[in-house]
């Protein structure tokens, strides 16, 4: 168990010196305490990722491809874009204490994670990684529901992200535009996870950042139409609805307790 603890130490400080060592002195931070750097590491690492894919993807879908993907009407104004970047900026130190902390607990033996695949195999592998994105859908389903369900956690938590409730005020940058408790709320099926199911940690790490990149793809407003995926088309619902569509990566947690609202059909309809 120790020389395992000692894996997962290991290769965090290594994915700390990649990240930190790249952006800034070694002098200046390799003297920190452990949890120090990996939490400075996640906060780079998230927001590089939330900025560069929201920038790419605007510029790709908003001027590039102009009226193919958005029509003109429905493009958000430069402004709204730099309001979701300000809320989740303001939001993203906390969002990335919560991996931060998952990364403390993998370290301390607390959870179920391995180092390598090869201490499982890869048919282990694929089915504890099938049970963990089943439970982390199931998680957050529930939890965004509750959000709303609950009248105080919408108004004091939920509502900040619900202001964006038209096409044209929705943009990849409204992604993680949350109140940091919300956001971390809707991220912790991911930590949860890990003290049910034999979990690749590496796989876990990537799949936590994935989400800023998916949150920005369900926010632009365009439908791709790949079922069972939990689209843009769907989630644009849920923001003009506010009762349908609560689902993450797939329409099954909808379809299963009575929310879905397929784009096809008006929501006016839909009860």
């Amino acid at each position: 168990m120790d020389d395992q603890l000692h894996l997962f130490v290991a290769e965090t400080s290594f994915y700390n010196r990649i990240v930190l060592g790249t952006f800034l002195p070694a002098k200046l931070w390799e003297t920190w305490p452990h949890f120090v750097q990996t939490w400075l590491r996640n906060y780079i690492g998230g927001t590089l990722i939330y900025l560069v894919s929201g920038f790419l993807w605007c510029f790709y879908i908003y001027y590039l491809k102009r009226n193919v993907y958005v029509p003109k009407d429905a493009i958000p104004t430069t402004r709204a874009m730099y309001l979701q970047i300000y809320v989740a900026m303001k939001a993203m130190p906390w969002y990335t204490a919560l991996p931060t902390l998952s990364e403390y607990m993998v370290e301390n033996g607390w959870t179920r994670c391995y180092s390598s695949i090869s201490d499982v195999g890869w048919p282990a592998y694929f089915v504890n990684l099938a049970a963990y994105l089943v439970f982390v859908e199931f998680g957050i389903y529930w939890m965004h529901r509750e959000l709303h369900d609950i009248k105080p956690l919408y108004k004091y938590l939920h509502a900040t992200h619900h202001i964006y409730n038209k096409q044209n005020t929705l943009s990849p940058f409204a992604g993680l535009a949350f109140h940091p408790l919300d956001g971390i709320l809707q991220a912790l099926p991911h930590v949860l996870a890990l003290f049910l199911f034999r979990t690749h940690f590496l796989t876990h790490v990537l799949l936590v950042f994935i989400e800023a990149i998916w949150t920005a793809n369900i926010h632009d407003c365009i439908d791709g139409k790949i079922w069972p995926v939990m689209g843009a088309a769907y989630h644009t619902i849920h923001h003009t609805t506010y009762r349908h569509n609560y689902g993450h990566y797939t329409v099954w947690m909808d379809w299963m307790f009575g929310t879905l609202c397929d784009p096809e059909e008006s929501p006016k309809k839909v009860t």
